[in-house]
């Protein structure tokens, strides 16, 4: 049993629990993720790992909720339990030897960029993070991505927070106007970061995306994750999660990803027991 330290709500959709896990913050970094059951009769989730204190002993995970399993997660309080809490798995992202990188986060995904950030400030590149929200209801990090970033550039659909547009349109002009990145590492939904790469190849900057979005078993076993990387089929939990983005199929892991949504929906609603009919 895993204890819960400490809850957050960063919006109406996101959740941040601090989590008492010694044994997986003592092995921990940026990009790798942890598999959870809320109870003993829970299904398992990946989710990924946020931050880490390995003085406390404490895994930070940051979640939006978009199903039953996330939706029993947001409802637990501080002082209560997560029944498992296994980790760290996947591959951490690689920071070595990079002077200067284009962290770019979209959504929810900035959680996940964060911690990577982070460990580049810490190790004395530059970094530029470029995030992105559809309106400033939904920022999440704001202040922490302001305390590691050498250039912080916020972007949002409609204009309410920082400028409006796309994190695409704010990375070309950011590239345009003479930034020479080692790399660019983009976290979000799919869809942002397939323009991602296809802009930054335009350019010959190598692109490392997280492909966490379609993990769904975490182990390797379930083949939801499969995705196709130039031209070989990988597994995104075992192999990844992170990848050149230019070699990714994303439309194919796009189509993969929608699979699942109406089970999604039927499980949700079973869960809430909205759809009881009235006797």
């Amino acid at each position: 049993m895993y204890k819960i330290l400490k809850k957050e709500v960063l919006n109406p959709a996101v959740i941040r629990m601090v989590i008492d896990a010694p044994y997986v913050a003592k092995k921990a970094e940026p990009g790798q993720f942890i598999i959870l059951r809320t109870d003993e009769d829970g299904e398992r989730i990946p989710l990924t790992i946020a931050d880490y204190d390995r003085n406390k002993g404490t895994v930070t995970i940051i979640f939006q909720k978009v199903g039953a399993t996330t939706d029993t997660l947001a409802e637990k309080n501080e002082n209560e339990y997560i029944f498992d809490f296994v980790g760290p798995l996947g591959k951490e992202t690689e920071t070595d030897n990079l002077k200067k990188v284009a962290v770019v986060g979209g959504g929810v995904g900035s959680a996940i960029a964060l911690p990577v950030a982070k460990k580049l400030h810490d190790k004395g590149s530059t970094v530029h993070s470029i995030v992105g929200f559809r309106n400033k209801d939904l920022v999440i990090l704001e202040k922490e991505f302001e305390e590691i970033s050498d250039k912080f550039v916020k972007m949002s659909d409609d204009g309410t927070w920082g400028e409006k547009g796309l994190v695409t349109n704010a990375l070309k002009a950011l590239i345009e106007s003479g930034e020479n990145y080692d790399e660019v590492i983009a976290i979000g939904p799919l869809v942002m970061m397939k323009f991602v790469a296809l802009l930054t190849k335009e350019y010959g900057i190598k692109t490392v995306v997280s492909m966490n979005p379609i993990m769904i078993d975490g182990t390797g076993m379930c083949g939801c994750c499969r995705l196709t990387v130039n031209g070989e089929t990988k597994f995104a939990c075992v192999d990844g999660p992170d990848f050149d983005g230019h070699q990714v199929d994303f439309d194919e892991a796009m189509k993969r990803s929608s699979m699942y949504k109406e089970f999604e929906i039927k499980a949700r609603e079973k869960n809430c027991n909205l759809l009881r009919k009235e006797i």
